[in-house]
């Protein structure tokens, strides 16, 4: 199961018992205690339940937050459930590119998370990350060696990023870097909301090839910020529901498409 259906789950039984407890979910699901936590702290800020401690029950009033877009950027959780399905498709896709013994390097974002969740059922590989919750799920294979970059957090993505992250990538060699998208266009990039973003183009240098994962929502929005241009971009997956007008442009550019 992976962690978008788990805690659809850990809902669920929220409504239909009034209350949970983390241990009996930690035994149910066959993850972690610490796993639990995280998963119910997002789903508190969510407002999902309210936690106490060693658990979880209803909120006294069901009233669900609304998404923070502050910026243009939303949190984690609200990208997370959008588009799920096609986003799925798209990390199992991005799975299917690696090969036992590949290092590999992954960035923050919804659609990484979910390449995380399918990379946690295999084994034989490296992966280097600064997206905290991929982490967390990759930490519950013995067989992936986990390489967690450092650095100051940032709360709406769950991600470290700063100095810190920036030269725990120096000397760094991978097979492939993946990574998501706040928009993407063929004549500019990858574009983001967020002020400062460098990390990406250093993974991306430190990478054979960069994969972009994003879902076709993502085509024709443009941050303010430039993240990657086209010509680092090796391949791009997304799904079938891409405008047509997106399509054409970008089997203009060099970067092999992706449709699933």
């Amino acid at each position: 199961m992976n962690t978008y259906d788990r805690r659809n789950k850990i809902i669920g039984l929220v409504n239909e018992n009034g209350s949970v407890l983390v241990s009996e979910l930690s035994s149910s699901f066959g993850v972690s205690e610490v796993t639990i936590r995280s998963d119910l702290g997002l789903l508190e800020q969510k407002g999902a339940l309210s936690r106490f401690h060693g658990g979880a029950s209803k909120r006294a009033a069901q009233q669900k937050s609304l998404p923070d877009t502050q910026h243009g950027e939303m949190v984690l959780e609200e990208r997370y459930l959008q588009a799920s399905d096609p986003k799925k498709r798209i990390a199992q896709a991005a799975a299917g590119m690696i090969k036992p013994g590949d290092t590999v390097i992954i960035d923050s974002g919804s659609t990484t998370m979910l390449l995380a969740e399918e990379l946690v059922k295999s084994g034989d590989i490296t992966v280097i990350t600064n997206n905290l919750p991929a982490a967390f799920v990759l930490s519950e294979n013995p067989d992936i060696t986990l390489v967690v970059c450092g650095g100051t957090l940032r709360h709406k993505t769950r991600s470290l990023h700063g100095n810190i992250t920036e030269y725990a990538l120096q000397g760094i060699v991978a097979n492939l870097m993946f990574v998501g998208a706040d928009g993407l266009d063929a004549a500019t990039g990858i574009t983001t909301f967020n002020e400062g973003y460098s990390i990406s183009g250093i993974m991306a240098a430190a990478a054979q090839q960069v994969v972009v994962v994003t879902d076709s929502t993502k085509f024709g929005r443009r941050g303010y910020n430039l993240v990657l241009p086209m010509d680092k971009i090796d391949t791009i997956i997304t799904d079938t529901d891409i405008r047509d007008e997106a399509l054409q442009a970008l089997r203009q550019t060099s970067a092999n498409l992706m449709l699933v």
